[in-house]
């Protein structure tokens, strides 16, 4: 099998606000190489650089608003956040633990600090992802998958130089809990200065890598801290080397090759369903959910 080769290495980007709780870098989209359609089922990378927030009395976050169309992801890697949403699903998603929703036919959700990090205040680091729908799932129910650090499955690599944990997908025969809608390996590489993580994804599939802490080598090319890596569709196999203790989240999935229609919250497949779209979120199709 032949080795990945990258594409496109991507620097930091300008940082925006998202309510007055998250202060992300968009990843994706945020050039022609980094449309939805390019990297597909991945339709929106936000990353929430490790950044300081005072204490604060008032939580701070984003309020209610509405999704259809897709799946929002939600990884912490400071902080806590605190989230409910209008089909029943919600809790604290502390350090580590992962917020899979299922927005499909529709929700109203919010997200802010947790109580008890506003209150202490710290440095908060998440990333969240948007993954696409295929036509036929679109419109399932919403449902809620809630993944506990804990209870994350891992590969320990030998020498005691890292670890592998796995969100969704696979990884040498360990099976991550989270159920997916179209093929999609999403993991968490925590590796130990020099540290060797070795991967295996389909050459079609598309693969990108955010480094969280530290700093690797890849394709003979070193990657510092809140880079993205892009992977050319050749090829199926790369390695991972740190130099310094790192943390890398590796994302690999088969493309949706379907049309897109976005707008805002709604992603679709044409313009007629996303005017359907509003019209049900109007006429409160999505439910109820207090401010």
């Amino acid at each position: 099998m032949s080795t990945k080769q990258i594409e496109l290495v991507v620097p930091p980007r300008s940082p925006q606000f998202v309510g007055d709780g998250f202060r992300v870098q968009r990843f994706i989209p945020s050039s022609f190489r980094l449309t939805m359609e390019r990297m597909s089922p991945f339709i929106l990378l936000d990353y929430n650089t490790k950044f300081h927030f005072p204490p604060s009395e008032t939580p701070k976050g984003v309020g209610v608003h509405p999704h259809r169309g897709f799946e929002t992801v939600t990884i912490a890697y400071k902080g806590e956040v605190a989230h409910h949403d209008s089909a029943g699903g919600g809790g604290v998603i502390g350090e580590g633990d992962v917020q899979w929703m299922t927005a499909a036919s529709g929700v109203l959700h919010k997200e802010y600090h947790s109580e008890k990090f506003s209150k202490n205040g710290g440095d908060f680091q998440m990333v969240q992802l948007w993954v696409n729908l295929p036509a036929k799932d679109k419109m399932s129910p919403p449902k809620y998958q809630a993944l506990k650090h804990s209870d994350i499955k891992s590969y320990k690599i030998e020498d005691q130089l890292g670890q592998i944990e796995v969100i969704a997908g696979e990884y040498k025969g360990i099976n991550g809990s989270i159920s997916t809608f179209t093929p999609i390996h999403m993991l968490n590489a925590r590796l130990n200065k020099g540290g060797v993580a070795k991967f295996n994804f389909p050459s079609e599939f598309n693969t990108a890598l955010l480094v969280i802490e530290g700093s690797i080598v890849v394709d003979n090319e070193e990657v510092s801290t809140d880079h993205l890596v892009l992977f050319e569709n050749e090829g199926e196999n790369f390695k991972i080397h740190a130099n310094s203790d790192a943390v890398v989240l590796v994302l690999s999935g088969k493309p949706i090759e379907e049309p897109i229609a976005a707008q805002g919250p709604f992603v679709m497949n044409t313009k007629e369903e996303l005017v359907q779209a509003v019209e049900d979120f109007n006429l409160g199709k999505f439910g109820y959910l207090e401010e």
